[in-house]
């Protein structure tokens, strides 16, 4: 599984809203100042994760965004297949595999890692991550 540049931003820009958007919505602008990246870069990123309604957009003066859900419900994994799509190592193709070794390979070592890679990021939610930020970090720049 290689996550792209749109997955790795997304899963930033999803903890900064989890992290400032406690009782507010937050202007895309300030997620893109705060994490360096552009904002027309993260408008494409937040026009999936709204898609896959994971985050909600408030409209107005005083709009932005908000997560759909509370931080200990949006995983990892909902984030990054929301931008990434498909996560396995091996793609499964529709062909049928006659090569008993490659059938081999398939059941034994590429579905072991995605088992195991998607179990992972299946359980780390938002919360945990915010929560192993603040143990690392307990004092995060608030921006006004």
């Amino acid at each position: 599984m290689k996550v792209s540049t749109k997955g790795r931003y997304g899963l930033r820009a999803m903890i900064d809203l989890a992290l400032y958007s406690q009782n507010d919505s937050v202007p895309l602008v300030s997620i893109a100042e705060r994490q360096d990246i552009s904002k027309s870069y993260l408008e494409q990123v937040f026009s999936a994760l709204r898609k896959a309604g994971l985050v909600k957009s408030i409209k107005g003066s005083q709009g932005g965004y908000v997560l759909a859900y509370d931080a200990d419900e949006i995983t990892v994994g909902m984030i990054l297949r929301a931008l990434e799509g498909d996560l396995s190592v091996v793609p499964m193709e529709d062909e049928v595999i006659t090569n008993p070794i490659e059938s081999f390979i398939r059941e034994s070592i590429w579905n072991k890692i995605d088992e195991r890679v998607f179990s992972f990021i299946d359980e780390y939610t938002l919360k945990d991550i915010i929560e192993d930020y603040m143990e690392r970090d307990p004092a995060p720049m608030y921006y006004i």
